[in-house]
C-alpha cells in the first residue's frame, strides 16, 4: 500500500511582481506520511507550512519537483477525494447552522436523502455539536465551534487523509484540548492527519511525527521525543572550506552522527526557538 503523502523535492516560488524579483516559500521538501498516523508540520510563521499543504491539497502548482496522495498525483480529481481539508480562518456563511453547514458539504460530495442525514447526525455528534448547538446560526459560535464545524465539513466525504492547517489559531485552551482530542479520535478510527503548529506544545501530545520547516526548508523530521532528547550528536562550524574537504568532512561525520553547520545556518535559530517553546524547568 503506498503511503498517505509522498513529496519528492518540492519547490515553490512565487513572483513578487514585474522587476521586483521572486521569493521562495518552499524549497526541496521531501517527505512520506504513513498511512494512519498523524504528523505534524511544524515551524514558525513564515516557514512554509501552509503552502507545502496547499501543493500537497493541489490548491498550488509546484515550480518543480512532485507530490502524490495515496499513489495518485497531487491536484488530480482521484487525490482530491482523498483528502478532507480545513483551513486557517475558514469562512462559512454566518446565516447558515452547524447542521446546515455540513449537509452543504455533503452536497457538494454528491450525497442527498437519508444516507447524508445520518452522516450530518453522526458528524455533528462526533464534534460535539449535536442538539440545540447544531441548529444555531455560526454568527453565534465561537471560534472553537467554527473549527468544530469546518472539521465536520470536511470529513463528511469520509476522506482517507484529514489536513488541518493551524487547526488551534485564536482557540482558547479549552477548545484547543477539544480539537486535540478530535484529532486522537480521527486517528483511532485510522485516519491519517496531518496538521500545522507554530507551538511545539500543541504537538507533542498528538503527533506520531513531525517536520520542522524554517524558511521553507525541512532541518529535521521525526518522533518529537527523539528529536528533543538527541544528545549525542556533533556539529562542526566551518567556513571557507574548499569543496573537496567539504564533502570529505560532510562524509565522515554522516559515519559519527554528526553533521556540518555553514556559518549562518538556520539550525541555530531554531535550537533557540525550541528552548524558548520548551517549559522552564526543562531548559538546560
Amino acid at each position: 500500500m503506498s503511503p498517505a503523502v509522498v513529496t519528492q523535492q518540492l519547490r515553490k516560488e512565487f513572483s513578487l511582481g514585474w522587476g521586483r524579483g521572486r521569493v521562495l516559500a518552499v524549497e526541496g521538501l521531501d517527505l512520506e506520511v504513513r498511512r494512519g498516523e498523524v504528523f505534524g508540520l511544524l515551524g514558525p510563521n513564515g516557514s512554509g507550512k501552509s503552502t507545502a499543504m496547499k501543493m500537497i491539497l493541489g490548491l498550488l502548482r509546484p515550480t518543480s519537483g512532485r507530490a502524490e496522495v495515496c499513489g495518485c498525483r497531487a491536484g488530480t480529481l482521484a487525490a482530491r477525494r482523498q483528502i478532507g481539508f480545513l483551513p486557517e480562518n475558514p469562512y462559512f456563511p454566518a446565516f447558515l447552522c452547524g447542521a446546515e453547514l455540513v449537509r452543504y458539504y455533503g452536497r457538494l460530495s454528491g450525497m442527498g436523502g437519508k444516507k447524508l442525514e445520518e452522516r450530518v447526525e453522526e458528524l455533528l455528534s462526533l464534534v460535539r455539536l449535536e442538539g440545540e448547538a447544531g441548529r444555531r446560526p455560526l454568527r453565534t459560535y465561537s471560534k472553537g465551534m467554527v473549527q468544530r464545524a469546518g472539521l465536520a465539513g470536511a470529513l463528511v466525504s469520509d476522506p482517507e487523509i484529514v489536513m488541518l492547517d493551524e487547526p488551534t489559531a485564536g482557540v482558547d485552551p479549552a477548545g484547543s484540548r477539544e480539537i486535540r482530542d478530535l484529532i486522537l479520535e480521527l486517528k483511532r478510527r485510522g485516519k491519517t492527519v496531518i496538521f500545522s503548529s507554530h507551538l511545539l506544545e500543541q504537538v507533542e501530545d498528538v503527533a506520531d511525527r513531525v517536520s520542522i520547516l524554517h524558511r521553507g526548508q525541512k532541518l529535521r523530521e521525526g518522533r518529537l521525543e527523539d528529536l528533543l532528547t538527541q544528545t549525542a550528536e556533533w556539529q562542526v562550524r566551518v567556513r571557507g572550506l574548499s569543496e573537496a574537504h567539504r564533502r570529505d568532512l560532510h562524509g565522515w561525520l554522516a559515519q559519527h552522527g554528526g553533521e556540518v553547520l555553514e556559518e549562518g545556518s538556520p539550525r541555530e535559530r531554531l535550537e533557540d526557538y525550541f528552548l524558548r517553546s520548551l517549559p522552564e524547568k526543562e531548559r538546560p
